[in-house]
């Protein structure tokens, strides 16, 4: 199992101002690696490889010595990233879905720099709550948790309100089981309430994009009344982000509390295999899903699932919403009728608890069962 750990990092000036330059000179090598690929296919209807591109960074250093304070992982790093966009066009091209060709980083798009262990051991040192990155600086951690496992790679990122972050991602977590509970939960997730289970517990959706919206709406406005490139319209701008990220801050604390709670008193967890993506194409709930954030909710039950040896069961679910949990009926509604009323069995409830039961149940046959 892979887990990313992340934390809040400081530094003084210098460090900082360093690697704000490392990202302007990783960000400058992606977007000219980037012209290299696109230019090479225009001439030779071929594509230029991730091992030739990498090769020619010895060349890059001689021509310009400012690399040379780069770490040599961190700009194959960059190479890489490039590679695995290509791949992803190819495979979205492949699959029928909507595929946007790699772009060019402009300023302030490029926020994170990445250091392997494999083979460059001695690029970085962790020491207590101190990180040592070589030719760079030591930057002090605000440990909230340890970290667990294999170190295979350390990122660092800088937040578009100026926060800078470590981010650490390890290999062979340990399964740490919780106490054996011998109860199964089925959840159905909507906008009005976040969560409806089988049992009847209701989790209502905070909705804190909505909350924040006149705040946000005071800060856009200003931002686009100020003059691009000034110091003021910057000032605007992380302001906005600040917004932005105090929103997600708050979001991701809720589900990650909503998941914990579910993974710590359920052994088999049903829900729903939803198509979001499809989902969000209706124009009328677009925000109101993006708001609830149910693909992250499921990813953390997932991921929670897996570290506490729990079961998640993914079903289809085609009809949930319809059939009758009591008589097995289907009783056709629409979005509006917020009750389930059998004209077959007399069968009177909420809506989204008759799909929750269904759901425990797997009326639907399952689509993939996670372990």
């Amino acid at each position: 199992m892979r887990k990313t750990f992340k934390y809040r990092i400081n530094a003084n000036k210098g460090t900082l101002s360093k690697a704000d330059n490392w990202l302007r000179l990783c960000r400058n090598l992606y977007n000219c690696a980037l012209e290299e690929r696109i230019t090479y296919y225009k001439q030779t209807k071929k594509s230029l490889s991730e091992f030739t591109q990498s090769h020619e960074l010895v060349e890059l250093k001689k021509t310009f010595p400012e690399y040379k304070d780069v770490n040599a992982q961190t700009l194959k790093d960059v190479i890489r990233r490039i590679e695995r966009a290509y791949q992803g066009f190819f495979r979205r091209i492949k699959n029928g879905e909507k595929a946007g060709f790699p772009r060019y980083k402009g300023k302030n798009r490029y926020n994170s720099f990445t250091l392997t262990v494999t083979n460059n051991p001695n690029g970085w040192k962790l020491s207590g709550k101190y990180l040592h990155i070589a030719k760079l600086g030591t930057f002090k951690m605000f440990y909230d948790r340890p970290i667990e496992g294999v170190i295979k790679t350390v990122t660092i990122q800088k937040s578009s309100t100026g926060l800078w972050y470590a981010c650490f991602s390890c290999d062979n977590i340990p399964t740490k089981y919780l106490p054996i509970t011998n109860k199964e939960i089925g959840i159905d997730v909507g906008i009005k309430a976040l969560v409806v289970d089988s049992n009847g517990k209701r989790i209502e959706h905070p909705k804190y994009l909505r909350n924040a919206e006149k705040l946000l709406r005071l800060r856009q406005r200003r931002l686009s009344r100020r003059k691009k490139g000034s110091n003021r319209r910057n000032k605007a701008r992380i302001l906005v982000a600040k917004a932005h990220e105090h929103v997600h801050n708050q979001r991701l604390d809720f589900l990650h509390k909503t998941a914990n709670y579910y993974i710590e008193n359920y052994d088999k967890i049903y829900i729903e295999d939803l198509n979001i993506q499809g989902m969000v194409k209706n124009h009328h709930l677009a925000k109101s899903i993006n708001d609830s954030s149910w693909n992250m909710l499921f990813n953390l039950l997932s991921y929670k699932a897996e570290y506490a040896g729990r079961i998640l069961v993914k079903v289809n679910a085609r009809n949930t919403t319809q059939l009758c949990s009591n008589c097995h009926e289907k009783v056709e509604k629409t979005l509006a009728v917020r009750t389930h009323n059998c004209p077959y069995c007399g069968l009177i409830m909420d809506r989204d608890e008759n799909a929750a039961i269904n759901i425990l149940r797997g009326e639907a046959l399952p689509s993939g069962v996670n372990v």
